[in-house]
């Protein structure tokens, strides 16, 4: 019985793990329902919400404030954000 039960538990860790794995690595992520406008060059390593020049997925820049990453926030934000820059 021990053997079955360690079998079970290993293959429910895996599942935990693979779920959590795809979550993050997920794609662009969805545009908010509030007015926004995209800000590069603020985000810290691995926060981006969509694709860069040199990563195909949100949440893998590769160093802080990296000029073509970007972020959904408040339309008017950005302008208030030092080196925030709108995307278009």
């Amino acid at each position: 019985m021990k053997t079955s039960s360690a079998l079970l538990g290993s293959a429910f860790a895996a599942a935990l793990s693979l779920a959590a794995l795809g979550a993050a690595q997920a794609g662009p992520a969805e545009k908010p329902s509030f007015k926004f406008e995209k800000c590069g060059g603020v985000i810290k390593a691995g926060m981006n919400d969509c694709q860069t020049a040199t990563s195909s997925c949100a949440g893998t820049s590769k160093k802080d404030n990296q000029a073509d990453a970007w972020i959904y926030v408040p339309a008017g934000t950005c302008a208030k954000i030092n080196g925030g820059a709108v995307k278009t």
